[in-house]
């Protein structure tokens, strides 16, 4: 029996990447089917495997999951954010935060295009920046005029870890990849081909090295329909409200109409910024007035 990370899936099959690197190709048993588990791209496996052909026994308990796209064990997700062309969008990146903090996942926003900036837009920006770090999320916002030491600094916080890309059309998000690994483009694009001679191409992942981290490669990893939570349990994927809460008056404060709301008031004093409590208000009447949504997705995970 052997025990590796799955790096890919394709029409039924999963290559598994063991400890001295090599790559090994299984099926996954069908008792895994009968009892609603479903192995993903990035789970550890206990497997048995000759000449290529193999069976996955079992799969290894989950640090985390996300469902869009269908990935196990993710250690950083990095959030490519526009500053101009497209303007920075306050209210997109909070939601992709939340939906990483409902997931368990960490998240990394790196800030793109500051070379487009004027003198008076990059202050702007690092006020941006601050914002994000007071709060406690890392963030990475390169010099206006210069990005090197900014990408050397992206490429020590992926280094040995598992990350995901993730950003609205537009952001950098694949001109970031190639500076990454010039090779990746060339790889990601590989696979999708082959993907596309399968079903359901969007739900596929794969894991390609780039250096010593493992990339994935993501097709639609941009955006979120729904939030798959209570408008209660809201405030819970914002830690700066996390922390506040607990001066509230009433047990269990929305922050919306409630009187003695600690929240609304380091908000008036600025302790936590407006645009996050917008976020919040626009994420909390979302959540209200979306209708119920039977997810299939996930129905094997």
């Amino acid at each position: 029996m052997k025990t590796g990370r799955i790096i890919r899936s394709l029409s039924g099959y999963y290559d598994i990447q063991i400890s001295n690197g090599e790559v090994q190709r299984t099926r996954a048993r069908g008792e895994f089917r009968k009892s609603g588990q479903k192995p993903l791209v990035g789970d550890f496996v206990d497997f048995e495997s000759e000449n290529d052909e193999g069976l996955i026994w079992k799969i290894h308990p989950r640090e985390n999951f996300l469902v869009r796209p269908l990935i196990a064990n993710i250690d950083v997700a990095v959030i490519v954010t526009a500053l101009k062309e497209p303007d920075f969008a306050p209210n997109l990146l909070d939601r992709q935060l939340v939906a990483l903090e409902a997931a368990h996942v960490t998240p990394l926003i790196y800030l793109t295009k500051s070379d487009l900036l004027t003198e008076s837009e990059y202050i702007e920006a690092t006020k941006i920046a601050e914002r994000y770090l007071t709060i406690g999320y890392k963030i990475i916002l390169p010099l206006s005029n210069s990005t090197h030491d900014d990408f050397l600094e992206l490429r020590s916080e992926l280094r040995g870890k598992v990350a995901v890309f993730m950003g609205q059309t537009g952001a950098g998000k694949s001109t970031l990849l190639n500076q990454l690994s010039p090779e990746l483009g060339l790889e990601t694009g590989i696979v999708s081909k082959a993907l596309s001679r399968g079903k359901h191409t969007t739900r596929q992942v794969t894991l390609i090295h780039v250096d010593d981290a493992l990339i994935a490669d993501t097709p639609g990893f941009s955006s979120y329909e729904v939030f798959d939570f209570s408008a209660e349990t809201l405030d819970d994927f914002f830690p700066e409200f996390v922390v506040a809460r607990q001066n509230c008056r009433f047990r269990g404060c929305l922050h919306l109409n409630e009187p003695g709301c600690a929240v609304k008031e380091s908000v008036k004093i600025g302790t936590i910024a407006q645009s996050r409590y917008n976020s919040y208000k626009a994420f909390y009447d979302l959540i209200k007035s979306q209708k119920p949504r039977y997810n299939t997705d996930n129905r094997n995970i």
